[in-house]
């Protein structure tokens, strides 16, 4: 990842940092970290950093964070200012994530920089924007904000409140939650809207053994969830989709979060294992080829099956529970 990308992923190179978090996290989880270069990943992740020239620059609306990988750096022009800022707050969660797990110390990131103006991607509507502008705005990077502040236990750069009742907007009539409001309930997007008020302490452990909340009614989210486990004994993201691997995690940590623990834990591990490849990892569907993303989700639905010799998530972060908060 931090030279070369195999040819398969060569048209992902913008996302690069993301399926560095894959490959680093997958590792973590199975208690492999000892293969990393852990020196070498933390420079490069750290060269990715966009760094005021000076702190004038802040006040001009850009978001300092992290890029997706170099061919998103781009030098401050030949003025002094930096016009082209490819500084994305997927991106940063993926990096902040990356040097947490190889236990980088984060004195040597600019972190007052990164918070400070991840303030002006966040909207009137309490949502986020993952660029400066002329990016989407959905509960992905409200997620990406509050982790992002969690990680670095400074939430100056996010309206709580704002951000809840954006989250609260995107509530569907049937329990889950859509990307944006009015959208269709999504795996991903619940995970997204129950993690990210989980991480802002509006969901905490009480309010979960209880199954209430100081700001939804949990019943129709754990339902909702519930009924998204098929007959093949896999989680899919939608009514009427297939099961697919990833949402193993998605549902699945949704339900571990809520402190629903009643699925069929049995059929869903026999569904994982038809997905696992003989070229390795996990593919999407049973008839599939295997590929990072789902590779790593598969072995993220292992650890909340509890599966002997791996490592638990913390799923409010998305990573390794020694790690996570």
């Amino acid at each position: 990842m931090v030279d070369t990308l195999p040819y398969h992923y060569q048209r992902e190179d913008i996302h690069r940092l993301t399926l560095a978090y894959f490959a680093v996290s997958g590792l973590a989880i199975l208690n492999a970290l000892d293969r990393v270069d852990k020196e070498r990943l933390a420079n490069w992740v750290l060269s990715l950093q966009v760094i005021p020239r000076e702190k004038q620059a802040l006040e001009h609306g850009h978001f300092f964070g992290f890029c997706g990988s170099s061919t998103f750096k781009l030098p401050i022009d030949t003025t002094g200012v930096l016009n082209h800022n490819g500084s994305h707050l997927a991106s940063t969660y993926c990096a902040l994530a990356i040097l947490k797990m190889i236990g980088h110390e984060f004195s040597t990131i600019v972190c007052e920089f990164i918070s400070t103006t991840m303030k002006c991607l966040q909207q009137p509507d309490g949502s986020f924007m993952s660029i400066r502008t002329g990016a989407e705005t959905d509960l992905r990077f409200v997620f990406c904000a509050a982790a992002i502040s969690s990680m670095l236990n400074d939430w100056s750069g996010l309206n709580k409140i704002k951000a809840k009742d954006y989250i609260l907007s995107c509530q569907s009539y049937d329990g889950g939650f859509g990307l944006i409001p009015g959208a269709e309930s999504h795996g991903g997007a619940t995970y997204c809207a129950i993690s990210a008020l989980r991480l802002m302490g509006f969901i905490d452990d009480n309010f979960v053994s209880q199954c209430t909340s100081s700001v939804i009614d949990m019943q129709p989210v754990l339902e909702w969830s519930l009924q998204r486990q098929t007959a093949d004994g896999g989680f899919q993201g939608r009514p009427n989709k297939a099961s697919d691997t990833c949402y193993a995690f998605w549902v699945g940590g949704v339900l571990r979060m809520l402190g629903a623990d009643h699925f069929d834990k049995n059929s869903l591990r026999e569904f994982l294992l038809t997905c696992q490849s003989k070229f390795g990892g996990f593919s999407k569907h049973p008839w599939d080829f295997p590929d990072l993303y789902h590779s790593y989700y598969g072995v993220c639905a292992f650890s909340l099956l509890q599966e002997p010799g791996l490592v638990p998530l913390c799923f409010e972060l998305g990573m390794p529970e020694p790690f996570g908060i």
